[in-house]
């Protein structure tokens, strides 16, 4: 019987702005946290990842490589970014040229277990919890379902 593969959690790599708070245990690499970020526990954040000032990340999120998150933000719990869109008709692979990117405003607040495509999101927009943001969002407001959809 074979031994598997251990890997731990921990925090590689990370540029740390002033004031940031991580609550472990946590899986940060690569990325850059600007100052007064809050992060919970269980989050992963992948390399190629900003997140702007003051913003605060609920246990339990996922946020991929290729994710930029603006300043003021609130990403509830389970929020999950996703990078490949399967545009081949399945899994890229490791074919990262397939991925693609996901750019979030300022004030932005993301509802628990929400999950984001590949998509733009404008400044001063609410996502409701559990809605899937498949399209950009280029107009301020609230939006819920799958699709989300604007409310108000």
């Amino acid at each position: 019987m074979g031994e598997p593969r251990r890997l731990q959690s921990g925090i590689v790599d990370v540029d740390f702005g002033e004031r940031v708070t991580v609550v472990e245990p946590t899986n940060l690499y690569g990325c850059n946290l600007g100052d007064d970020v809050f992060i919970g526990p269980f989050v992963e954040i992948q390399s190629n990842v900003s997140i702007g000032a003051r913003t605060r990340i609920q246990s339990h999120a996922f946020i991929c490589e290729l994710v930029s998150v603006g300043e003021d933000c609130f990403i509830s719990h389970g929020v999950m970014f996703i990078n490949d869109p399967f545009r081949i008709g399945g899994p890229a692979r490791g074919d990262q040229t397939q991925w693609k990117e996901t750019t979030i405003g300022n004030r932005v607040s993301i509802g628990t277990n929400a999950t984001l495509m590949p998509v733009t999101i404008c400044d001063d927009v609410v996502i409701g919890a559990g809605a899937v943001v498949t399209k950009d969002i280029i107009e301020s407001g609230t939006y819920v379902g799958n699709p989300a959809r604007k409310i108000k």
